[in-house]
């Protein structure tokens, strides 16, 4: 029986644009609104092939959670977990945002929205409010949605065992996995994996993580490349490769781009740890950046839109951890990012910790076997022999007790504000450095370096002064909220950031 939805409908004014959009099938606007199918008892994605209903038989939700949660079932044609990501930030409030991220690295995989409001300094009644306000849907429907969603991406493109595939999604149990399938699809999982055909999946941890176009994966590639860790990170052969380690377990990740998705393999991580990872891979590679959106902002700058032209798609690389961008940017300070780049691997070297993750295929020397340092081997390095300035070994000493001590968090349980002011209170660490980290760690699109001398360099003109800071500041107002991308645009011809 389907719910009453009113309340969970997008609003009037936005339905005229959505119906257009779904009768012509347009791909712009996938995964930015679902379309509940009265009739059928089904969501769908506006681009889905099948024949489309009558207006009077639809509704439009903001989000698969919030169709979900009105009583529809995903389609098995058009494949809602297959749709491109919208940017958490776009439309929603800063806690909600934040909200979604703990939520995709598995905060509600146990059920309790109370700790989760918590850990973002809200009551879980201004939580539940603030949910349904932006997306549609509770907190815990919204997670729900993402296990089913993730389980049934693994069953497409996997050849993993069901009951890995239940612990991976957070079911907890093989028997909720099951239950939560026939429910939502009609059909067990394994109904489901006989649908796929066997020419589908891929062997191991390996997924695709869709995007939308235009998207420049070569230049995501150049920029890491230029200022991968050695011993960390490696970029061959159209391929990145980054050691992590995440639940204590050492790992390597590697990515290429595949058509419309970025093929990601993961490489001696537990299963469980899959969901995580490939939430940290889609930040690190922007893949839910919708580029019209930026476009349609930055465009309107003479200078920025002949940028746009020749770098349609800009994205903004993101990283696997802020602590350890924290560090680099701390190293880069006055200095060249290739030099940046040679001290960053010498502290890989000497505090980090050797890991071996075998990767069939890859000739040894391009696999990554350093882990990067933890806060706590840090703490009292020593770092004087290694080219380090003691004043940036004491910043980064003094970095490694704020970060050991909570004072300073990646992982979204600070705001984006909190985490700025407790890093320009550390001695050696100023707007330049907290504004990068807020744009490359905690994925704010709207940071903004305007003191950045290569953003700068890029309005010099012949004969003409030097664009100053405060100019910079004054003009960058118009780029709102996309200042974070109109950075990598300005530093898209040089070698900024």
């Amino acid at each position: 029986m389907l719910r009453n939805s009113d309340t969970k409908d997008l609003k009037v004014r936005d339905h005229q644009v959505y119906e257009r959009a779904r009768l012509s099938r347009d791909a712009r606007f996938d995964g930015r609104f679902f379309i509940g199918v009265k009739t059928t008892g089904i969501y769908c994605r506006p681009i889905c092939p099948a024949n489309a209903p009558k207006s009077d038989n639809i509704t439009f939700y903001p989000t698969a959670a919030a169709a979900g949660e009105a009583g529809f079932r995903p389609c098995l044609r058009c494949r809602p977990e297959c749709a491109p990501g919208t940017p958490a930030w776009q439309g929603t409030s800063t806690t909600v945002r934040r909200g979604l991220k703990l939520i995709a690295e598995g905060a509600l995989d146990a059920g309790d929205v109370e700790k989760l409001a918590d850990r973002l300094g809200v009551t879980s009644r201004h939580l539940r409010r603030l949910f349904g306000q932006h997306l549609g849907a509770s907190p815990l429907a919204v997670a729900h949605t993402q296990r089913l969603h993730f389980a049934k991406r693994l069953i497409d493109q996997t050849t993993l065992p069901m009951a890995d595939i239940a612990v991976a999604a957070g079911f907890g149990s093989t028997r909720r996995f099951n239950d939560a399938f026939r429910r939502n699809y009609q059909r067990s999982p394994r109904e489901l994996r006989k649908r796929r055909g066997a020419a589908d999946a891929a062997a191991g941890l390996t997924v695709k993580l869709p995007y939308r176009t235009p998207f420049r994966f070569s230049e995501l590639l150049k920029f890491f490349e230029g200022r991968a860790i050695p011993g960390v990170e490696v970029v061959h052969d159209g391929r990145y490769l980054r050691s992590i380690v995440i639940d204590e377990t050492p790992a390597v990740i590697d990515i290429r781009d595949d058509a419309a998705n970025i093929r990601l393999t993961v490489h001696g991580a537990n299963t469980k740890s899959l969901l995580p990872i490939i939430q940290r891979v889609r930040t690190m590679f922007d893949l839910d950046t919708s580029p019209a959106d930026v476009a349609s902002v930055l465009g309107k700058d003479p200078f920025l839109r002949k940028r746009l032209k020749e770098h349609p798609g800009i994205r903004v690389p993101g990283v696997w951890d802020g602590f350890e961008l924290l560090i680099r940017a701390i190293l880069g300070q006055q200095i060249s990012v290739a030099a940046a780049t040679t001290l960053s691997g010498r502290l890989a070297r000497r505090y980090g910790s050797k890991i071996s993750v075998d990767i069939p295929g890859l000739p040894s020397e391009f696999v990554p076997t350093i882990a990067f340092p933890t806060p706590k081997k840090l703490l009292r390095a020593r770092l004087g022999d290694l080219g380090i300035i003691r004043s940036r070994a004491e910043t980064i000493r003094l970095v490694a007790k704020a970060v050991v001590e909570g004072r300073v968090r990646f992982d979204d349980t600070q705001s984006a504000d909190e985490v700025y002011r407790a890093l320009v209170a550390i001695k050696g660490i100023g707007d330049w450095t907290a504004q990068y980290v807020a744009m490359r760690a905690l994925k704010e699109p709207d940071a903004f370096p305007d003191s950045d001398l290569g953003l700068l360099r890029a309005f010099d003109m012949p004969d003409k002064n030097r664009m100053k800071p405060r100019q910079l500041k004054l003009r960058a107002e118009a780029w709102r909220p996309w200042r974070s991308y109109a950075a990598l645009l300005l530093w898209s011809e040089g070698s900024g950031g």
